[in-house]
């Protein structure tokens, strides 16, 4: 049985400053993980190794792969017969069938559940188990009264994600970066990445000093030295790595992000919670764990935390700005942090803007309230990174700067990493969250008082030609790394991942405004809790 918790060895080498090499260097380099890290990183990859169709010879046939109009859910009584309350947990059961509609014998299948009340702006997910036989329960707190629907939907089949899984070890780079390397009038653009072809052409090395994260680019032809790099920018993708084989498992609405059926109802009516009960008494379901967990809900399309503070409306910039009043705001990332950074920079009436990159979406960027003494900055994340020209100067690893803050309870630091990395094996982002991670505890150490906010994952929509690059599998992979890494460092974990998944808005990269806003309405509502 797997419950989906949406929540090798390392070769090390000493590297002087960037320089040239006579071969290439791959992936596996990094800080030296410590006898636990290393035996932490053992398990979690343990934990996240996906079940799939039995060994085979030849790839399975189209028609017996998972497909939804032969699939269906069941909702389950609670307890016998009796009528759902609020404080119990429901649980739906689902029978996955092939294009013949024989029933499934293994599972592997990607899926996501969410329970909701339009009418109330009422909506959570659910915790999808995988009893690894064609079938998979769904389960879902019982957090208001009223009629609720379910809602089930497959991303990926089983078949599909084997076919994810090969490629990414069989292309473990499936993105290429350049670089522009001048001196005058002369120039040229070589080829980078975490990892580089074996070819006669030299290697510049620009291996981080600090953490180890490596990166190269080919040292150009030309009289240049590697020391002559001024930027840094996306090339390209490998195209047509879905062929004419593999296209039959990506049918948008067949079985890729395809809606399961209930068989009979998809709705319940939950009643108000029994008095005579205590909510540890009224949760269980039979033959499922006795609370699955889930980190809240909307209603009236307001986020709700199941545990922990009560989440305020920051809903005008007065608030807003009385929240953020004498705090520096440290936000680090890729665009998704970047997101905050412009939510909370333009709520502030008073505030100056400083761009300091070549682009507005590279940074580093930076925004002061002179009166109310409030300074935000954001800065992305170093390579991979997937944008267009940025300085090199600009490519600075999050735990590096980390480490420069002072930190203290005036300072908070916002970080979300993770849409630039589907592209690599799961144990590249391992080790940039192990770095991030360190430097996290070293912050907390030396400045107790500092939030750090944690950004999960979230979805997004994507077409045919995208899927082996982000599909939302690899995310998902790399997003479960993520919450086991901070699991027990004190740093608040925003949960973009159910909060978009249990909201009736489309999947998005970059969530909309109002899932946005939910999330700074956590995020302050952490820095500002009530009194």
């Amino acid at each position: 049985m797997r419950v989906y918790s949406w929540k090798p060895s390392i070769i090390h080498r000493v590297s002087p400053s960037p320089q040239e090499r006579k071969q290439s260097f791959c992936n596996h380099l990094g800080q030296e993980p410590s006898p636990e890290e290393a035996l932490e990183e053992r398990y979690i990859l343990k934990s996240i190794a996906w079940p799939g169709p039995p060994d085979q010879l030849t790839p399975t046939p189209v028609e017996e792969t998972s497909d939804v109009a032969h699939s269906f859910f069941v909702i389950l009584p609670v307890d016998g017969e009796r009528a759902p309350h609020v404080g119990d947990q429901l649980e739906a059961k689902i029978i996955i069938s092939d294009f013949n509609g024989r029933p499934k014998s293994y599972g592997g299948d990607l899926i996501i559940a969410r329970l909701h009340s339009p009418e109330l702006g009422a909506a959570i997910t659910g915790k999808v188990i995988d009893h690894r036989n064609g079938s998979y329960s769904v389960i879902f707190p019982l957090m208001w009264e009223g009629p609720i629907h379910v809602e089930v939907t497959l991303l990926h089949t089983s078949e599909a994600i084997s076919f994810l899984q090969n490629l990414q070890n069989s292309w473990k780079d499936r993105v290429s970066y350049k670089s522009v390397f001048r001196s005058g009038s002369l120039s040229e653009t070589t080829l980078c990445n975490l990892c580089l072809q074996a070819t006669d052409q030299p290697v510049c090395d620009y291996t981080d000093a600090k953490t180890r994260e490596p990166w190269y680019c080919y040292k150009p032809k030309q009289n240049l030295s590697c020391d002559q790099r001024i930027d840094h920018s996306w090339e390209s993708h490998p195209q047509n790595l879905i062929t004419q084989n593999e296209a039959p498992l990506f049918q948008s609405g067949v079985n890729f992000r395809a809606r399961i059926h209930a068989r009979g109802s998809d709705s319940v009516t939950v009643l108000p919670k029994e008095e005579d009960k205590t909510l540890a008494e009224n949760i269980g379901v039979k033959g499922a764990p006795a609370i699955i967990s889930t980190s809240g809900y909307y209603l009236n399309w307001s986020w709700r935390l199941l545990s922990g503070v009560v989440i305020r409306e920051f809903n005008n910039s007065t608030v807003i700005t009385q929240c953020l009043k004498g705090k520096r705001i440290h936000v680090y990332g890729d665009s998704t942090a970047r997101q905050y950074y412009e939510f909370l920079s333009s709520s502030l009436p008073e505030v100056k803007n400083f761009y300091f990159g070549i682009t507005r979406q590279a940074g580093p960027s930076m925004a002061v309230d002179v009166g109310n003494n409030i300074v935000l900055k954001y800065r992305c994340h170093g390579p991979p990174i997937d944008w267009f020209p940025m300085s090199v100067n600009q490519l600075h690893y999050v735990a590096n700067e980390v480490d420069g803050l002072l930190g203290g309870s005036d300072t908070v630091v916002i970080i979300s990493v993770w849409a630039h990395f589907p592209r690599f094996p799961v144990e590249v982002y391992l080790r940039r969250i192990r770095h991030i991670r360190r430097a996290v505890m070293r912050l907390l150490e030396r400045a107790p008082g500092t939030l750090v906010v944690v950004r999960s994952a979230n979805l997004r929509i994507l077409d045919q030609e995208n899927i082996p690059i982000s599909s939302d599998w690899y995310s998902l992979q790399q997003d479960a790394v993520l919450r086991a890494m901070f699991r027990d460092v004190k740093v608040l974990l925003l949960d973009a991942l159910e909060m978009a998944v249990a909201h009736h808005l489309p999947h998005d990269l970059h969530p909309q405004y109002t899932i946005i806003q939910n999330m700074i309405n956590t995020i302050l509502s952490h820095m500002c809790p009530e009194n």
